[in-house]
């Protein structure tokens, strides 16, 4: 019997066959919304125990060929179920194999500031520990992921590179519904919080800053040690709980615009359900197992509510799911790798094992960027008038009654504050690091008794806010320099009048007033001569289009209309090729902040749109931007309207 089909719920229309090794999603929407990323699944089938057992009966579990396999009825070998997931690795199969073939691709996703999951699932006793430790012989999936990842923030951070990478450890157990961090046994039941933006935290937990894979091992091995594991019938060493390793690297941008990234990458050994019938749990025992598989249950529950589409899905109902979070539906690159074995005293757990994870490939995850900018480049605080003028320009706003009599120290204060001032754009452009240094030895002169300088002393955030009122006051200083060229080229236009007109129109005798109220005199705009003579010089005309007929009132009863003639813009096909000459320069050339400044151009279609042209070269012609993901061809068509014209405008006015 194929129970594939049985197996496959409506989440399954969303995924698209690939060849390789297993089933992913080809086909993205072009909305804003994240990507979607499918949970991968992945199988491993651990040999025989022994060999007396291997001679004696043959194994419940077939494989068929690098993705599917089948499980035979114990009581009834004629009568199959066939499974089909990402990838299936026999008995055969090396933990090299399981890592490079599911493991590895993942960790790529983390130097793009996003999450990433990895979850040993299966009953006890199938090798779920071995896969993710291994032994000094066989490294298991943690120290090869570890290992790799080390080596990359390390090339990735090197210098002349334009980011700067960290990578900090936790490392904690699930025993019971009780949160232990295994760094630190001693800190007891820790809390399970989430954060404004949906993020999972868990305060108090310990974090260890790792460089090296020997740094890694001297936190790691020893908290090993700290997890509770027990004898049963069916395994020696039965992890009772939970364990979870976090491995977390955070991303600074040595450049401006100063960007920061975080990515997680979760590593989680799941302790394996039990049939305590089998296992002969008693006590203590007993107990461990009923709050594992109650944990395992409410996981099988989230699977299900997330593939049904509910509205509640009951994360909550366990401290594992609760952590598991952002793993099952959430924005990390999840892969399960469920253990199973061959033997047909295992075949019911094989089989509920194998059901959970048909169920969970189907969950989707919607993975995105974490990132953010740092303090120094957030948006500035807002102050109130005085604070933003100083002291000195805010006794001058009061006006001369309520001035004080002048003193020599407040003559001389705008000159230091000017000074400081000009300092403080200096460090504007500084590195952080470099900042921090000199925060440092300025803290050491101040303890040895020598004066450091005044900005030093400043505190980090009103050192940030004067320099945001830097940056403000340049800003309005342009502003009215703009505004001034204006007003004089008014000034000159009006003074171009003719004289003979502006006395005729002075001397001109005004309607005697005989009781009745005069008509309001229209209005005659005269045109500077210099605009005329711009305007027949420049390449942008003006025609006539139509005519509109407007209903004007008069005596007769009958109301006679008026013609109006309406009027169009029409550019010269020169100024419109330069100008799309000059928005393609700016699509291949321009930086974030350029294309940013274009109209209907954020943030997040820079990036696109820098990505692109990473990825495929620069473009053609300005009709290409339709091939970026996320940006359709009504867009295109409203981005050249909104820019053809502003660029050609600007070229027309610029100096010849």
């Amino acid at each position: 019997m194929d129970i594939d089909a049985k197996a496959k719920p409506r989440g399954r229309k969303m995924a698209a066959a690939t060849s390789g090794v297993g089933r992913c999603l080809s086909k993205v929407g072009a909305s804003r919304r994240p990507p979607p990323a499918r949970v991968r699944v992945a199988v491993r089938l651990r040999p025989f125990m022994d060999e007396a057992t291997k001679a004696n009966e043959p194994p419940c579990v077939r494989g068929i060929d690098s993705c599917s396999l089948e499980v035979a009825n114990w009581r009834k070998y004629q009568e199959t179920l066939k499974y089909q997931f990402d990838a299936f690795y026999g008995e055969k199969s090396t933990q090299q194999d399981i890592y490079v073939g599911s493991v590895q691709p993942i960790l790529r996703h983390l130097l793009e500031g996003q999450n990433a999951s990895v979850l040993a699932y299966g009953p006890t006793g199938a090798g779920k520990t071995h896969t993710m430790l291994g032994s000094p012989e066989q490294p298991g999936v943690i120290p090869r992921a570890l290992m790799d990842l080390l080596q990359l923030t390390r090339e990735e951070s090197a210098e002349g590179r334009p980011w700067d990478l960290s990578v900090t450890m936790s490392y904690l157990e699930i025993y019971q519904e009780k949160v232990l961090d295994l760094l630190d046994p001693a800190s007891g039941d820790l809390a399970i919080r989430e954060d404004c933006r949906g993020n999972i935290l868990i305060p108090g937990l310990t974090q260890k800053p790792i460089t090296s894979f020997s740094e890694f091992e001297q936190h790691f091995l020893p908290a090993s040690r700290n997890r509770v594991v027990g004898a049963t019938r069916l395994n020696q060493r039965s992890s009772r709980s939970h364990a979870v390793l976090l491995v977390k690297v955070d991303q600074r941008e040595r450049l401006a615009p100063f960007r920061q990234r975080e990515g997680k990458l979760y590593l989680i050994d799941l302790a394996g359900s039990e049939d305590n019938r089998r296992t002969g749990n008693q006590g203590i025992r007993l107990k461990e197992s009923g709050a594992i598989n109650t944990s395992l249950f409410v996981l099988g529950k989230v699977v299900d509510a997330l593939n049904q589409g509910l509205p509640r899905i009951p994360y909550r109902d366990s401290k594992l799911t609760r952590l598991l979070q952002d793993s099952l539906g959430g924005s990390a690159h999840s892969i399960i790798i469920a253990n199973i074995a061959p033997e047909r005293r295992f075949y019911l757990d094989t089989v509920s094992a194998l059901n959970f994870t048909a169920r969970s490939k189907e969950v989707i995850n919607r993975p995105f960027t974490n990132e953010s900018l740092q303090s120094h480049a957030l948006a500035p605080v807002k102050l109130s008038q005085k604070e933003l003028l100083g002291p000195s320009e805010a006794k001058k706003a009061k006006g001369p009654e309520e001035e004080p009599t002048g003193s020599p120290e407040s003559i001389a204060a705008p000159a230091s504050a000017s000074q400081k001032l000009s300092v403080l754009q200096k460090l504007s452009n500084m590195d952080p690091a470099m900042l921090e240094n000199l925060l440092h030895l300025d803290r050491l002169l101040g303890s040895q008794g020598s004066q450091g300088t005044p900005l030093l002393n400043t505190p980090k955030r009103e050192r940030m806010v004067l320099i945001k009122t830097v940056e403000e006051k340049d800003l309005e200083i342009e502003r009215l320099k703009m505004k001034q060229k204006e007003l004089e080229a008014k000034v000159l236009a009006q003074e171009a009048l003719d004289p003979k007109e502006k006395e005729n129109t002075c001397l001109q005798p005004l309607p005697s007033c005989t009781g009745t109220v005069a008509k309001p005199l229209k209005k005659a705009v005269v045109m500077p001569l210099q605009l005329i003579q711009k305007q027949t010089e420049s390449k942008i005309h003006i025609l006539k289009r139509g005519h509109k007929r407007k209903p004007e009132p008069s005596d007769v009863s009958e109301p006679v209309e008026k013609a109006e003639d309406c009027w169009e813009l029409q550019i010269s096909p020169e100024l419109l090729a330069h100008g799309r000459k000059r928005l393609l320069d700016l699509l291949n050339e321009g930086s974030a902040r350029d294309l940013r400044s274009l109209q209907r151009i954020g943030q997040k279609k820079a990036q696109l749109i820098m990505g692109w042209r990473e990825l495929h070269g620069p473009f053609s012609k300005v009709e290409d931007l339709e091939q970026v993901e996320g940006i359709s061809g009504k867009q295109v068509e409203s981005f050249l309207k909104a820019n053809l014209l502003s660029l050609a405008a600007d070229q027309h006015s610029a100096p010849s």
